[in-house]
């Protein structure tokens, strides 16, 4: 085609923690969902890793702003702000004189309301969107995981992001029993920062929280390898001096405990609602994780232990809504039940 040059096809996993951009099967971005902006001319001044470096850092007439809340758009401005310049910079490579026509897959949670659906299709339309597809994030994370979806059978997976969990159980191309809960990234990082002030007396940031729960993240005491100790440094509560502290897994695993329980009771919620020959399939093959919550270390066994079906963590479970989404934009005629318009 003369004019192929002109079009443009994204697949975008718009995440609460961060952005993937999928362009012709390969990740072209992968920043932190996050904008600086300018309080004086409400400008963009800075978006992905070099705003999260101004995160919690910034002067007054600086203000970072996380435009997504519990999987959601919570700022609608910042949001569209963080698309285009997302968009842009992935064009940055291209020559051209003409706007691309531009083809765009967004993955979103699946207990979003028509409202908060809207707002992704309308950022993504004002970023330079011509032709905007939407998908459920548990149903892309079923096709980045490599499912068959359109099969006759049941899989069941668990999509832990930053800001939701979400738990669905598909089948010939639809999702049959869904929950998303608002258990997820966000609130490990807040509970392990509740923790050290009431444990050590430690205040920390939520940048501090979160290598935490890289470096020793865990949801099981008795692990085959131990991470090495983290050791965190901050201000005392009480007397602003100073403090270090050496954190375990052992520690991490208690203090998320009440929140990875949350999320199993919705698993077996889930599973109780499912049909039988679909919960068959299930038994069967077993529950998928995905996610960065997947990467909490014990996670598939305590669900495994908790719910006697084999939990089983994807390969390379950050990607995997990224994933499924280019699948999707791939194949849109072929996945036209579940991509939304």
């Amino acid at each position: 085609m003369a004019f192929s040059f002109l079009n443009q096809e994204l697949a975008i996993d718009l995440g609460t923690a961060n952005t993937v951009i999928y362009q012709n099967d390969q990740i072209v971005l992968d920043e932190p969902s996050i904008v600086a902006v300018d309080n004086n001319s409400g400008k963009c001044i800075a978006y992905g890793q070099k705003a999260k470096l101004m995160h919690e850092r910034n002067n007054p007439s600086i203000r970072t702003v996380r435009p997504l809340k519990d999987g959601v758009i919570a700022d609608f401005n910042a949001a569209e702000m963080m698309i285009r310049s997302f968009i842009r910079q992935v064009n940055e490579k291209r020559r051209s004189l003409f706007q691309p026509n531009l083809k765009i897959v967004v993955g979103i949670p699946s207990g979003s309301t028509e409202v908060e659906i809207r707002a992704v299709r309308d950022s993504a339309e004002h970023a330079g969107g011509r032709d905007v597809f939407l998908i459920y994030e548990p149903m892309a994370a079923a096709l980045g995981i490599g499912l068959d979806v359109l099969a006759p059978k049941g899989n069941m997976v668990v999509d832990i992001g930053g800001g939701t969990a979400e738990i669905a159980v598909i089948s010939l191309g639809g999702i049959v029993e869904q929950e998303s809960i608002k258990t997820a990234g966000d609130e490990f990082t807040n509970d392990i920062q509740f923790y050290l002030r009431q444990q050590h007396n430690i205040r920390v940031g939520e940048i501090t929280a979160e290598k935490i729960k890289i470096g020793v993240g865990a949801v099981i005491a008795d692990l085959d390898e131990e991470p090495e100790p983290y050791i965190v440094r901050g201000p005392n509560i009480m007397t602003a001096h100073p403090v270090e502290a050496t954190i375990r897994h052992e520690e991490i695993a208690h203090c998320l405990d009440k929140s990875i329980a949350k999320i199993e009771n919705s698993i077996l919620q889930v599973l109780e609602r499912t049909p039988p020959e679909l919960y068959s399939d299930i038994v069967e093959n077993g529950i998928f994780l995905s996610g960065g919550g997947a990467l909490l270390r014990g996670l598939d066994k305590r669900l495994t232990d908790r719910v006697n079906i084999q939990f089983h963590v994807s390969e390379d479970p950050l990607h995997a809504v990224a994933r499924g989404t280019c699948e999707a934009l791939k194949h849109t005629e072929r996945y036209s039940t579940f991509l939304m318009r």
